[in-house]
């Protein structure tokens, strides 16, 4: 749609580009008028080659007035209003040959310069416009086009010296006349340079280039015979000549007619091609002919040997440089294909191909100068959290941001790259048992201390670092693999650290990849489980609902510890469709004990613990809405259980996520409240029923411990904020006893009784526990 049709502006000002199909439809009308009319001036009868000349010389100026007005927008027209002006000359040189006597005899006589004072500057005001098309077509500067056109210009020129200039200058009576007439089709040639390098250099060749081509070469077919005709070389009749400039008239009125003009004066597209079989004949015959022709007619004097001479050797030269360009264009284009192979795009650092040939390099050298290689791998913390915010835009000023900072924490010999999303590494070689690797560790993280300064404003992010060292012996992607392990420690351990490589955390990704083959296909197996945890009313010691806890027995393996297998399932995505089995299980067995219960018993819930990746998973909400829809539990019997942690990751999404949620009807718990964030401050924000209170705060309490004041705290704030709080891991009568006289709600823990699975739950089911 174009702007006006859209109910803008129209562009450049206000002009409106006549419609394509009519213009077109015009300007093939025009060229078809234009056969006709040239045919009548060409062979028509004497007494019509008058007015029709006349015709045709008004059809063109009208054709190249009226298309450059109606196809060209203003700031395209400079090069199109240099050829009408150059138009304009011609008809005024042509009208005074044919009305002030002697400017047209042949020989060329004093009055000749009368019409030559329009004609010399109308070919330099084309030259002009040519060469503003070309610049605005903006062929690249490598383009052998340019070479090409030169090899056309200096072929023509030279069959100009020869067949033309060059008997003048033999010929008796020759005067300066008669050899300035001659040197039109120089200027010719300089033209034809011109418009060949438009048809070479590439980009869209469409009908009005070639238009533009053919009037070209009918000025230049036309120079060229009157100064055969004017030098008497060539028995020939001034009614050709004319013909052949009615004819560029015509012609390059029909290509400002055209709607394709527009592509001579804006940017092409220059894709890069084999040569041609015709560019290639083209290029040998320029070679050729002048060679044949100075072999098999010989020069007329010394200076036409000389300047033949001249021109073949530039032709030489010209093919000689085509030959050079096109070997240094393959170099560069070859460089350029290894650049971006080796280097990142985004930050132009080395990538991971170029770093491997390094250590590569560096290992031979390591051993032979008893030298250490160390790479640093660094990863920055919490990045996704960047792109979420702020978008991928800021992500990648932040990374670029960081390969800079980066760069200067280095010395000239090492090399810092980016090999993948928010992982660079810093590879050096130093002496054996040097700590250069390790204090050059605590810098970067010193520099992660620091603000990047974005768009957005200053931004603080934090890097976890592995460190991996290797005398030489050790293959490149094993010591990257090595440093990106130790990485992973880091990041273990708390973030915004770094870990040196051992053994033995080699054994530890060896049994953690085992463990994750093992955990994928465990739910096709049945190997998980679900096992649940009373949950009591503090005060009245009856059954208030159970945690469902998910387990997994392996053939081999065994039971292996939630501690192990969940963050797994987190980190790979298998959580998900684990998640949403529990769910699913969980309330399905909520719906079958609450059938056998007895009539007015209490009413039981079921938590089920959500992970932060089914947090973030779109279809949580609808997962939720099917398993109660399934199995008929009332909406307030399900409690999901949520980190706080897992919340500020990503809290807008969260929100949208537990207010959906909410909706539902379903209860919604903190989980170990008072170990993640500022929770004080984000509690009044969050949808929750419930706060879950962390063990390690419950160890101690009934026991004078440090912890109490804070436990008094949460119970004294959430009662005022109407929550209900569970206490976890409550394994003593000491504990439960101090935390049912400060007013919480409930509890678990091993006291009432370790997690089961709920054929083992007969005793609190019927008839309901009381304690």
């Amino acid at each position: 749609m174009r702007p006006e049709q859209a109910g803008g502006q129209p562009p450049s000002g206000g002009f409106r580009p006549a419609p394509q199909r009519r213009v077109t439809t015009l300007a093939w009308a025009f060229v078809a008028a234009s056969v006709g009319v040239l045919a009548l001036v060409a062979w028509g009868p004497a007494v019509l080659r008058a007015p029709f000349t006349l015709l045709a010389l008004a059809g063109g100026l009208w054709a190249l007035t009226y298309g450059m007005r109606r196809n060209a927008a203003p700031e395209q027209r400079g090069p199109w209003r240099c050829l009408l002006v150059a138009a304009w000359l011609f008809l005024v040189a042509i009208v005074l040959r044919a009305v002030v006597p002697g400017a047209a005899a042949t020989p060329p006589g004093p009055m000749v310069l009368i019409p030559d004072a329009f004609v010399l500057p109308a070919y330099l005001i084309m030259g002009y416009g040519f060469a503003g098309m070309l610049r605005r077509r903006r062929a690249t500067e490598d383009a052998p086009a340019r070479v090409d056109a030169l090899l056309v210009g200096l072929a023509t020129a030279f069959m100009t010296w020869t067949y033309v200039i060059a008997p003048q200058l033999g010929h008796d009576g020759v005067n300066v006349l008669r050899l300035a007439n001659s040197c039109f089709p120089v200027i010719d040639v300089v033209l034809l340079v011109l418009v060949a390098q438009l048809t070479l250099a590439g980009g869209a060749r469409q009908p009005a280039l070639w238009l533009l081509i053919g009037g070209s070469t009918a000025m230049f077919a036309g120079d060229f015979l009157f100064t055969l005709r004017d030098g008497q070389i060539l028995d020939l009749s001034q009614h050709t000549v004319e013909t052949l400039f009615v004819a560029v008239f015509l012609l390059v009125g029909a290509s400002a007619l055209h709607p394709s003009m527009r592509t001579l004066t804006q940017p092409q597209q220059i894709i890069a091609q084999d040569l041609s079989k015709v560019r290639t004949v083209l290029i040998a015959l320029v070679v050729v002919v002048p060679t044949v022709i100075t072999t098999l007619e010989p020069p007329r004097g010394v200076v036409d040997a000389a300047v033949r001479s001249v021109l073949c050797a530039l032709l030489v030269i010209g093919v000689l440089a085509r030959v050079v360009r096109a070997n240094n264009s393959q170099a560069r284009a070859e460089q350029s294909i290894r650049r971006r192979a080796t280097h990142d795009a985004l930050t132009d650092l080395p990538n991971r191909e170029l770093l491997a040939e390094t250590i590569a390099t560096w290992g031979d050298r390591a051993v032979a100068e008893q030298l250490e290689i160390s790479l640093l791998f660094i990863d920055l913390d919490r990045f996704k959290m960047v792109n979420d915010h702020w978008g991928h835009q800021i992500g990648d000023e932040l990374l670029c941001a960081v390969a800079g900072r980066l760069g200067t924490q280095v010395r000239e010999d090492d090399l810092v790259c980016r090999i993948g999303g928010d992982e660079f590494v810093i590879a050096l070689a130093t002496p054996s048992h040097s700590r250069y690797a390790e204090s050059l560790a605590e810098r970067v993280l010193g520099e992660f201390v620091r603000p990047f300064r974005l768009s957005v404003g200053e931004v603080v992010i934090s890097a976890s670092i592995g460190v991996a060292k290797s005398l030489g012996g050790a293959h490149a992607l094993e010591l990257i693999r090595d440093a990106d392990t130790a990485m992973y420690k880091a990041k273990g351990s708390g973030r915004n650290a770094f870990a040196m490589f051992d053994t033995s955390l080699r054994d530890e990704v060896r049994d953690r990849m085992n463990l994750e083959q093992a955990l994928r296909g465990a739910l096709e197996r049945d190997e998980l489980s679900v096992h649940f945890q009373p949950i009591v009313d503090l005060g009245t010691g009856e059954l208030e609902g159970f945690e469902a806890l998910m387990r997994w027995r392996h053939p081999v393996l065994g039971a292996v510890s939630p501690m192990q297998f969940i963050p797994i399932a987190e980190e790979t995505g298998l959580i998900v469709e684990a998640g949403a089995w529990l769910l699913r299980e969980s309330a399905n067995q909520l719906t079958r004990w609450i059938a056998e219960r007895p009539g007015g018993a209490r009413e039981l819930h079921v938590s089920v613990n959500v992970s932060v990746r089914q947090l973030r998973d779109g279809a949580l909400v609808d997962v939720v809405r099917d398993v109660l829809a399934e199995t008929g539990l009332p909406p307030q019997a399900l409690w999901l259980e949520i980190t706080e942690s897992g919340v500020m990751e990503d809290l807008n999404t969260a929100l949208a996520t537990l207010h959906a949620l909410r909706e539902l009807g379903v209860v919604l718990c903190i989980d170990d409240f008072g170990t993640g964030y500022s929770s004080l401050s984000y509690l009044n924000r969050l949808p929750v029923g419930i706060v879950k209170l962390d063990r390690s705060f419950v160890s101690e309490v009934g026991e004078s411990g440090a912890n109490e004041p804070i436990v008094r705290a949460v119970l004294a704030m959430t009662g005022a904020m109407n929550l209900r709080v569970v206490a976890e891991g409550v394994e003593t009568e000491v504990q439960r006893d101090w935390l049912r006289a400060q007013g919480c709600d409930l509890a678990q823990g091993w006291y009432y009784g370790a997690a089961k699975v709920a054929t083992d739950l007969d005793d609190w089911i019927r008839p309901p526990a009381t304690v």
